[in-house]
């Protein structure tokens, strides 16, 4: 568990280095300003120099992961989807699989049953809880995008009022919270509990490595600062708007009276995007290069040749021999051809002799 406590320690010291830097030392264009586009600059070359490596990967052989009746005898009837033969198929199948995580819901738990038997299972749990985090994770990052636009898109407000139709209203305590947005508790909710799948299941525990636990606790460390600043602290949103529309139209500005824990949020979501490509993460982008997931399975019908092969010059075992015949005899190795011996000289005559002299 040093891992955990690690990542959750650093966590910590991101949140004290932000409050510090602003509340403290007052560095808010340091935290407003030049951190926010170093982690952007950062996250796209780091996006595109992992995918352009990715896509540089040699493919020598047809991998795709089958998992159903591949294509054969007319009378046979094939798992089109699963084991794809066509582009289209093929396509198809990467959609499922992107927009589902189809493969996460098929059979992936093994369990041992009495006697020598053996039971494979699905993890409809971890599904469930992977497509919640997902999707809520989608739908907070659409919603963001109302400060970085003006006017805002009438699509973004439908999403908007969809997303937070539940008002809570405490009159009790005399307090009216702004509408609660579905998508920030599912995103919580889903990422607590992948955090508390790997705590708990210690197969998984003890798989699980600090570069596991990071994510988890900095996506956590950024759902609770921004529902800390929407329901808790009083944030200037007008501020805070300006201050988005100044960075995505290269004007910068800081203004005053942003909340610390804004600048808290902030960072932590700059911290996300710049460790995103160069972590476990990048499964976003490496899912579409993946030859196990997006090479169609005709190998019986048309041959995979390698696009990156190029003249390469051989040497054969006749070469190689040729060069070391008689170390491989010293050795006592076999060889096809045992070396040749001198010919001797002609013997030549004395009269010749003299006429060469």
């Amino acid at each position: 568990m040093i891992g955990f406590l690690f990542s959750a320690v650093a966590v910590l010291i991101l949140c004290g280095i932000a409050v510090a830097g602003v509340w403290a030392l007052d560095l808010k264009v340091l935290f407003g300003v030049i951190i926010p586009y170093a982690a952007i600059i950062t996250f796209f070359a780091g996006l595109v120099y992992r995918v352009l490596d990715w896509a540089r990967s040699p493919v020598p052989f047809a991998i795709p992961t089958t998992c159903g009746q591949e294509k054969s005898l007319s009378w046979i009837k094939p798992n089109k989807v699963d084991n794809p033969t066509t582009s289209g198929w093929v396509i198809l199948r990467m959609a499922f699989e992107v927009l589902t995580f189809r493969s996460l819901f098929r059979n992936m738990k093994l369990d041992y049953r009495e006697g020598p038997k053996i039971r494979y299972s699905s993890e409809k749990f971890l599904w469930l809880f992977a497509i919640m985090f997902h999707y809520a994770f989608l739908v907070v990052l659409i919603r963001h995008a109302r400060f970085f636009l003006e006017p805002i898109p009438g699509a973004l407000v439908v999403l908007e009022h969809l997303d937070g139709f539940m008002e809570v209203n405490l009159p009790f305590l005399g307090l009216g919270l702004p509408a609660m947005q579905l998508s920030g508790l599912l995103l919580l909710g889903g990422v607590s509990l992948l955090l508390l799948r790997r705590i708990v299941i210690p197969q998984v525990r003890y798989i699980t490595l600090a570069s596991d636990w990071f994510p988890l606790f900095l996506i956590i460390g950024i759902a609770l600062t921004g529902a800390l600043t929407r329901y808790v602290v009083r944030v200037d949103v007008v501020s805070i708007k300006e201050m988005a529309m100044g960075l995505a139209t290269f004007h910068p500005v800081v203004p005053d009276g942003i909340s610390v824990w804004f600048y808290v949020h902030l960072f932590l979501v700059c911290v996300l995007f710049a460790y995103f490509p160069f972590s476990k993460l990048m499964h976003l982008g490496g899912v579409f290069l993946s030859p196990t997931r997006n090479l169609p399975n005709n190998t019986r019908e048309r041959r995979h040749i390698n696009p990156w092969n190029y003249p390469v010059k051989t040497h054969d075992y006749h070469e190689y021999e040729d060069d070391f015949r008689e170390k491989m005899i010293e050795a006592g190795l076999p060889v096809e051809k045992e070396m040749s011996e001198p010919e001797p000289e002609a013997p030549v005559a004395e009269g010749a002799e003299e006429e060469d002299k």
